[in-house]
């Protein structure tokens, strides 16, 4: 009985680990077609990240929460003509379905209205359906970012479920 046992415990506990692995796949916690850089701190009213870990030209997603405490999704990339580009994840029109975008090529698409936009356009065009743009400039080896420009644009969150 006690081998039964064990291989019923060794079974249960197999079935919960595939399952854990399958819903944290499923989870989401890279946006599709992105990397989820994670949340971020900000020092000193600044948010600082290391153009090393964004210079791959795939669409890096950040959250950091603003003074309001609304929690900010952002996105970071270097465009094919190697600029660092920086938005919020949401847009002037589609803010309301709080989806976002994902990144496929060279083009950040809308999840709500499949728009596709031009990495290289990003902080260029601004208004209607492009990516809210954020101002952002190189120090050193970190592309820095004011929060005092998140706190601005967190009302694009509102709608954010997570």
């Amino acid at each position: 009985m006690f081998h039964n046992q064990k291989n019923w415990s060794l079974i249960t506990l197999l079935i919960l680990l595939v399952t854990g692995l399958s819903i944290t796949a499923c989870s989401g916690s890279a946006p599709s077609g992105g990397i989820s850089g994670g949340q971020i701190t900000p020092t000193n009213g600044k948010l600082e990240i290391p153009v090393a870990g964004i210079s791959d030209g795939k669409a890096h997603h950040f959250q950091v929460k603003s003074e309001d405490g609304t929690m900010v999704t952002f996105f970071v990339l270097k465009s094919a003509d190697g600029v660092l580009r920086a938005a919020i994840d949401s847009c002037d029109v589609c803010y309301r379905s709080g989806l976002g975008y994902y990144q496929e090529g060279d083009n950040m698409i809308c999840k709500n209205c499949g728009q596709k936009f031009s990495s290289n356009k990003i902080n260029v065009i601004k208004g209607g359906c492009n990516p809210a743009p954020l101002d952002r400039t190189v120090v050193g080896d970190k592309l820095v970012i004011n929060m005092r420009d998140i706190n601005m644009n967190s009302w694009y969150m509102k709608y954010r479920q997570s």
